[in-house]
């Protein structure tokens, strides 16, 4: 079961505000004129970025107006998509400070601030009130989570009655011995993954009805291959990217992602369920 100082200290940089102000400004911006699309490259820690975050919230039938929980909020990217793009307002957990605290900073850089906190917390005890949120979800999170019917059942204490939740995470889909590193976890000790069906039988026990299922590895293959060929044209890594996140693993880490996925042992899926009336 991973500690959580363990996976709190693997995704913490030291710098990180100042990395990605060093990108902004080899992309050509200024933190005045940076926009959320600007750094939704290394602000969507997660495979397919900006693409799969778009195609996987847009199933939760989000609306301006509602509150939305961004649990594993991580750098806020999904977050400012959804304050930007639906007219919500988004409060976002994560374990790591250094992730919540320049979160916040890229916030405010997109004038989205007022719609959106981030704060320190635990997926698997939040500090929300009962029924306070339209709409919840988890952007690959759960890998870090051993206790998936704990996970859940928070999803469904704080979601109101007729809201929906999103779990779009890597699931481990055959028995095997990974490669490790991986982006989440250095080692099999900081790892906590399953398999879809206990991500719904977790769901289901908690009072939630599945509702949609998808299984997205032959898109992570694609996203892959588009990394991959971009790193072999010769320019180097692009100023704002997930690469500034996994540091100078981040090429092991990747290749080790690509070899688990296509031997079949893991692969990114989505889950929609709705809490019923």
């Amino acid at each position: 079961m991973p500690d959580r100082d363990l996976v709190s200290s693997h995704y913490t940089h030291g710098r990180l505000v100042d990395a990605i102000a060093e990108g902004v400004v080899r992309l050509g911006k200024t933190l005045d004129d940076v926009t959320a699309a600007d750094l939704a490259p290394v602000d969507e820690f997660h495979v397919g970025g900006r693409v799969a975050t778009e195609a996987f919230l847009d199933q939760l039938g989000l609306e301006a107006g509602h509150e939305v929980l961004d649990v594993g909020c991580g750098l806020g990217g999904a977050s400012r998509f959804v304050a930007e793009r639906y007219g919500c307002r988004v409060h976002g957990v994560d374990l790591t400070p250094e992730y919540v605290a320049t979160g916040n900073t890229l916030s405010a850089w997109v004038g989205l601030a007022e719609r959106i906190t981030l704060q320190v917390g635990d997926a698997s005890a939040l500090d929300c009130a009962d029924a306070s949120f339209d709409r919840a979800y988890v952007i690959h999170v759960g890998m870090n989570i051993a206790d998936k019917v704990a996970l859940a059942a928070e999803l469904f204490r704080v979601t109101r009655p007729g809201g929906r939740v999103g779990i779009y995470d890597i699931m481990r889909t055959q028995p095997g011995e990974l490669a490790y590193p991986v982006p989440w976890a250095a080692s099999a000790s900081g790892s906590a993954l399953s398999s879809p069906e206990d991500y719904k039988a977790s769901l289901e026990q908690a009072g939630f009805t599945i509702v949609a299922e998808r299984d997205r590895r032959q898109f992570a293959v694609e996203f892959f291959a588009r990394l991959k060929a971009r790193a072999q044209g010769g320019d180097g890594p692009p100023p704002l990217g997930i690469h500034i996140l996994m540091g100078e693993t981040a090429p092991l880490k990747v290749r080790n992602m690509i070899d688990n996925i296509a031997r079949e042992l893991i692969a990114p899926v989505e889950l929609i369920a709705e809490k019923r009336r």
